[in-house]
């Protein structure tokens, strides 16, 4: 979200996931869309049943990569040098749309210095991508009539996330692929209703309506409304949460809906600073974890079934969840036990059903305000923004880029300056592999919602590495494996992939109960959107012994 808010200001995917339809050209980077995204990836698939050309950027050769046309297996933590690397291309072959860049942009010119570098042999070198490869990516994407960008955790989750992220939104302002239909990025959210989350104020910068917490203008609403006085300076985001936790400065914690016991990297230092906390209050409908940690659980009933309200998706749309069964046992609904907690500290705050919460989002949120109960049943969704209740906004934003009238055309797109920056931790002899992790289709996040069922078909955690790395140490399919890394050790058993190059190992982590990989994964942090590095660690893997499989 801090990437996209940051160029074009706002933090939501520019296209609808029917567009990709539309496209002639798809670029998957950093984003296995068949397995962790496959609603979305049926839409790929169209558009590529219809001609569209599929590139797929990734470590791996993906599920989602055996359906490409090409595939560019790049080595971890080098997106940016390969975006930088194709932009070159770009504006050496003439491909520049500069209309549009003299029109939207700025700082076109610094941006085309600092790529300048960056030759087709220099982004083979240091990516690990073929010069061929890269120059078809870059006049594909730059030609194409519509070009749909998308990624996910794989450009996110490492210690220089935005940068990536500002990197690609770089390649669509240089070409002009946004602002149009069927032109546009697209960040696939991690899980149900992130973007929801974002939208609601659940940043620590941001009000609702991703309204600035720094805007006297837009804290004086919430004032107003909530009979509050909304603090005037940004709080912290996660990670500065821990680090706060870790110099004492923090001292009380109310978790919801969050496993960070499970889910942050380093996790043996995560779970001793929540140990350490004077209070912890944990919100779930699972004893999770970080609930058994709590010294009070509250049983809320956020489960899909259970609740009124609304989720909003990868592509902005706002859709209605409907209350089918009452909640079990001593469970209440997620908004009485935050009402009732209100209550205590003092603030009155009264609803008589979930609309009169909604209306007043709509009230403060302008992206919002043409967003009825009634009218999000009647269309069966609306994506924002849509700040009246007479029309609806095209499904893509920042068509004012478009303008031919300097007037509409608004805030322009600036182009950033990025610059090649390899993972935090370096291989060494003693930690020689690249550990990147990632979701299987069949599970989800920590376990906690996927992990309590048995079944002969599924996989379970594993260690993936390439065909020549299990020869050189001597591993075969099934066979249990220790992986060490400077921050702890995990047993697993190894599963030869092919689609894995030497040098780099995957495991998931769904599976914390059985293995948990987060004991492996570092915790250096994107300081601009504090998301650790879970894609890049270096480890070690030792043969153990051997475990007989069935034939």
């Amino acid at each position: 979200m801090v990437g996209l808010a940051t160029v074009f200001g706002a933090g939501g995917g520019t296209s609808s996931y029917q567009e990709a339809e539309a496209a002639d050209v798809i670029v998957m980077w950093g984003s296995n869309a068949r397995n962790a995204h496959p609603i979305f990836f049926h839409h790929v698939l169209t558009a590529v049943n219809q001609g569209a050309k599929l590139y797929v950027v990734d470590p791996r050769r993906s599920e989602t990569a055996q359906f490409a046309d090409r595939w560019l297996g790049l080595h971890v933590g080098t997106d940016i040098a390969l975006s930088n690397t194709i932009a070159r291309e770009i504006i050496h072959a003439g491909l520049t749309n500069m209309s549009f860049v003299e029109r939207a942009t700025t700082g076109y010119d610094e941006y085309a210095a600092s790529v300048e570098p960056w030759t087709l042999e220099r982004g083979e070198q240091v990516t690990g991508v073929p010069a061929d490869a890269i120059r078809e990516l870059a006049h594909a994407y730059a030609r194409a009539e519509a070009a749909q960008l998308c990624w996910t955790l794989g450009i996110t989750e490492h210690h220089n996330g935005v940068d990536n992220v500002l990197s690609l939104c770089n390649l669509a302002i240089l070409t002009g692929q946004v602002g149009r239909y069927g032109a546009g990025l697209t960040p696939l959210r991690g899980q149900n209703n992130v973007q929801g989350g974002g939208d609601m104020g659940a940043l620590p910068n941001k009000l609702p309506g991703f309204q600035d917490i720094v805007d006297d203008q837009a804290r004086a609403k919430f004032d107003a409304e909530w009979g509050v006085t909304v603090p005037s300076e940004d709080g912290w985001h996660l990670t500065q949460m821990f680090e706060a936790m870790e110099r004492g400065d923090l001292r009380s914690v109310f978790v919801i809906g969050e496993n960070p016991a499970q889910s942050e990297a380093d996790v043996h230092r995560a779970v001793e600073l929540l140990r350490d906390l004077d209070h912890l209050v944990v919100l779930d409908i699972y004893l999770t974890k970080t609930a058994e940690l709590a010294d009070v659980v509250l049983p809320g009933s956020a489960s899909w079934c259970e609740s009124d309200g609304t989720v909003t998706n990868s592509e902005r749309r706002v859709q209605r969840v409907r209350k089918a069964l009452d909640p079990p046992g001593d469970a209440r609904d997620d908004i009485d036990i935050l009402l009732d907690l209100a209550r205590h500290l003092g603030h009155d705050w009264h609803y008589d059903d979930h609309e009169e919460i909604w209306d007043e989002l709509r009230r403060l949120s302008p992206m919002h305000a043409g967003m009825s109960w009634a009218r999000l049943e009647t269309l069966g969704g609306i994506q924002w923004p849509c700040p009246s209740d007479d029309q609806l906004e095209p499904p893509y934003l920042h068509g004012r880029l478009w303008a031919d009238d300097p007037d509409q055309l608004g805030r322009r797109a600036p182009f950033t300056v990025v610059v090649d920056d390899p993972p935090v931790e370096a291989l060494s002899d003693h930690y020689p592999l690249r550990l990147t992790t990632g979701r299987r289709l069949d599970s989800y996040n920590t376990g906690v919602q996927s992990g309590g069922y048995r079944s002969p078909n599924r996989l379970g955690e594993t260690l993936d590495l390439s065909p020549e790395d299990a020869h050189r140490l001597g591993v075969a399919d099934g066979e249990q494996v220790r992986i060490s890394s400077a921050r702890g050790q995990v047993v697993a058993p190894a599963r030869i992939d092919p689609g894995l190059r030497p040098g780099l190992v995957f495991m998931t982590f769904h599976f914390p109960d059985e293995v948990d990989v987060n004991q492996l994964t570092i915790d250096a942090t994107d300081p601009k959107a504090g998301t650790a590095e879970f894609k890049a660690a270096a480890v070690r893997v030792e043969r153990l012994t051997h475990v007989s499989t069935p034939t």
